[in-house]
């Protein structure tokens, strides 16, 4: 599971994964590209993501006595130099930062790849989900609807009751229609299935949030 907050103008990903020594922990970030099977030499077919993933460059490494707190700082991508600002670009012009909370083995300037990664290993992936723009309860949170026969009109789609006259409010929490989607979405124990060295390219299995280009945080252990 992973959480994330704002620094500067960029995200930080923070990693919850269990324990307090990450110095092992790998991640790396990439971009979606699209979904696609692959088979398994039992001819057991698995459904599979296929990212672009890194190479990202190690930009800062912060420690608790300096910044409070240990975390890598990466970059990834490339941006015009007119569109990055002055204070981020001594380390380079990356479209995305992002930095991934504890102790780490790299240094300023060493590049991660998918190398890093071994086919078999499990790992969670986040991102953020499309977004669906303004939906119904039905859509949004799997309501039933009304029926559609024995007079009913006009309310297949209709929330039904959102509260009770005692309060003589709507109480906070009431699950109704509103914006879906575009929130960063977390997705544990997927399995990476093929790894590709010279294209930088990875498989891993299921499906994963976001569309096509969507940037993608994958850690593991």
């Amino acid at each position: 599971m992973s959480s994330r907050r704002l620094i500067g103008d960029h995200w930080e990903a923070k990693s919850l994964l269990s324990g307090s020594d990450f110095s092992n922990m790998k991640f790396i970030l990439g971009t979606k590209e699209n979904m696609t099977q692959v088979w398994n030499e039992d001819g057991r077919v698995f459904p599979a993501t296929i990212i672009s993933a890194g190479p990202v460059k190690v930009i800062q490494i912060k420690d608790v006595k300096k910044d409070g707190y240990a975390a890598t700082q990466v970059g990834y991508g490339t941006k015009k130099e007119k569109n990055v600002n002055k204070a981020q670009r001594k380390g380079g012009l990356f479209r995305f930062l992002r930095e991934f909370r504890g102790n780490t083995q790299y240094k300023v300037g060493d590049k991660i790849d998918v190398s890093s990664f071994s086919v078999g290993d499990i790992v969670e992936v986040s991102a953020i989900s499309k977004g669906k723009g303004f939906q119904g309860g039905v859509k949004r949170h799997g309501f039933a609807g009304g029926p559609r026969t024995h007079g009913n009109k006009h309310h297949e789609r209709a929330p039904g009751s959102i509260g009770a006259t005692g309060p003589q409010r709507v109480l906070k929490g009431v699950r109704m229609a509103g914006r879906m989607g575009n929130e960063r979405v977390t997705v544990k124990n997927l399995k990476i299935l093929q790894i590709d060295q010279e294209e930088n390219k990875m498989l891993i299995s299921g499906a994963i949030p976001g569309h096509r280009g969507t940037l993608i945080e994958i850690t593991g252990k």
